[in-house]
């Protein structure tokens, strides 16, 4: 087991906090992912944005071996669910209230909250610090 700090032997440490840090934003409780939303300014769909970039390079982790395939096909099951969670018609699943009641949300933060805790032994992390440019 590894913790979100404990990376040196993990090939491409930044990809592997990369993706530690958007499982930790997905598995949070809805009223934890409101107030860092609102804290860092951000919108709803940067918690899918931020996983589906940490999703291309666990593509690499996996590759090498550090992910197993079964872990990365659950991380895959995640992002399709945000795809069919899009479009102009399911707006309103992406609303910060939607968080705490759209099933789609409560079950990415269930499968991200499994993995989190298969990967590191556990999953109530404190939420990741982000630097927006804006």
């Amino acid at each position: 087991m590894t913790t979100p700090d404990d990376t040196s032997d993990l090939l491409g440490s930044s990809r592997w906090r990369l993706l530690i840090a958007a499982l930790t934003a997905l598995a949070a409780d809805a009223a934890d992912q409101q107030a860092w939303l609102a804290a860092h300014r951000v919108e709803t769909d940067d918690l899918a944005l931020d996983f589906e970039h940490a999703l291309r390079t666990a593509a690499t982790l996996a590759a090498a071996g550090r992910i197993e395939a079964d872990v990365m096909a659950r991380l895959e099951a995640i992002d399709a669910r945000f795809t069919n969670m899009s479009g102009q018609q399911n707006a309103h699943r992406w609303t910060p209230q939607a968080l705490a009641t759209d099933t789609g949300w409560h079950e990415a933060r269930a499968q991200a909250r499994q993995i989190l805790t298969e990967l590191t032994g556990g999953w109530n992390y404190p939420l990741p610090d982000i630097t927006v440019i804006r």
